[in-house]
Order: structure tokens, then sequence, then C-alpha cells
């Protein structure tokens, strides 16, 4: 027996009731989105500040493609850098200044990427 996942009020964006009995949420949920080559992908790199408390981040942004690649490229970047980081809505944060670090290691992957911000 498989649990189904319970809905809740943001799943329906916005909509509480229907007194139509006939109504039934049609919902936007894109497939399975599909990751773009490296060479395809345009990814700026840039140092971020902003809502953190004064603490430097590096911001990694524009991946387009599946949540578990983003991961995978997440992962690889901490790695990398020895540093903690998080990946969501196709931004990829590194904690602390490792633009240069990160800006050499995705151009040798093959991604197409540009320094942006100060």
């Amino acid at each position: 027996m498989s649990k189904q996942k319970k809905n809740t009020f943001n799943d329906f964006g916005g909509i509480m009731f229907s007194t139509d009995p006939d109504f039934v949420y049609e919902s936007n949920e894109e497939g399975a989105q599909e990751t773009l080559p490296n060479a395809q992908q345009d990814l700026r790199v840039m140092l971020d500040r902003k809502n953190r408390g004064g603490k430097t981040v590096t911001l990694i942004t524009g991946f387009v493609g599946a949540e578990t690649d983003l991961e995978k490229l997440t992962k690889i970047l901490k790695t990398k850098c020895g540093v903690g980081g998080s990946a969501k809505d196709g931004e990829i944060i590194l904690q602390g200044d490792f633009k240069e670090k990160a800006f050499l290691f995705l151009q040798k992957e093959g991604y197409k990427v540009k320094k942006s911000g100060g």
C-alpha cells in the first residue's frame, strides 16, 4: 500500500474551496525537466551578501535541468572548494568567496560560464 501525498493549500495555487460538484483541480506540474548539456548551460557566478547577515556566499545561477543533476553539481563544487552549501531553484550557494575557484572548475568542465556582479 502506498501512501498518497497530502495536498497543502499552496499546492492548489490559492484555491481553497469550490461549490461546483464537478470541479476537478488541474495541476500545472511539469514532467521531469530535461538537463541541458554542459556546453548549453549559461551559468553566472557571483558573490552575494543580501539577506545573509553580512556573510559572503558564492552564488551560481542559471542551471537548467533536473533537481538531481543540480544536487550532483553542487556536491562536486562543495567538495572541490571544501565548503558547505546548498542547491535549490536552479541556484547553487557556496559558503564563502569561491568565485574564482568555481568559475575555473565550471569552465574546465565545459560549462558556458560568466562572472557577474562586483
